[in-house]
């Protein structure tokens, strides 16, 4: 199971799920600390910025930065939930959630994940650049962008989502 949130809510939903594994997508600029409960080398951070394009004084994302994400949830064992986050649990983390879910269920359809997230929440608009990179990856040829692209109607969110969660089966 994967969990996601926003920045403020990490420690509440790594207690409350008893999850064993984080990935933060935050740039270091932000301080965030390994959660209580979960061991530091279980806790991958991604330091990237919310941008699809560059954009000067910002980190955009790029295939090394999925790779990490790609390496780390192929690592995780399951046996406990891991919990994904950025700054407002939108765009960065509903990406890595949705990407992590393909990459565990390479036979999974790519629409049924996408519209998973979608119910789990109306705010969820997953970063298409951090799709694009890993649908290209894991060698999805364009199914993963079109099941996002699929994915509308979305609720604008103007602070942080709701935290949410993906099952795997």
């Amino acid at each position: 199971m994967i969990h996601v949130c926003s920045l403020a809510r990490l420690q509440e939903i790594v207690d409350a799920t008893g999850a064993s594994h984080v990935v933060t997508l935050i740039n270091k600029t932000y301080p965030v600390a390994t959660p209580q409960g979960v061991q530091a080398e279980r806790h991958l951070w991604i330091d990237i910025d919310d941008i699809s394009a560059p954009l000067d004084g910002y980190i955009l994302p790029q295939d090394h930065h999925v790779e990490q994400l790609l390496t780390f949830v192929r690592a995780w064992d399951r046996a406990r939930p891991l919990v994904v986050h950025c700054h407002a649990g939108i765009s960065r983390s509903s990406a890595a959630a949705f990407v992590s879910a393909c990459a565990i269920a390479p036979k999974r359809d790519e629409l049924m994940i996408a519209l998973a997230v979608r119910q789990a929440s109306p705010t969820a608009l997953p970063n298409k650049r951090i799709v694009s990179i890993a649908d290209r990856l894991l060698g999805r040829k364009g199914r993963m962008v079109a099941a996002v692209a699929a994915m509308s109607p979305y609720s604008p969110c103007h602070s942080e989502a709701l935290p949410f969660r993906i099952d795997l089966e």
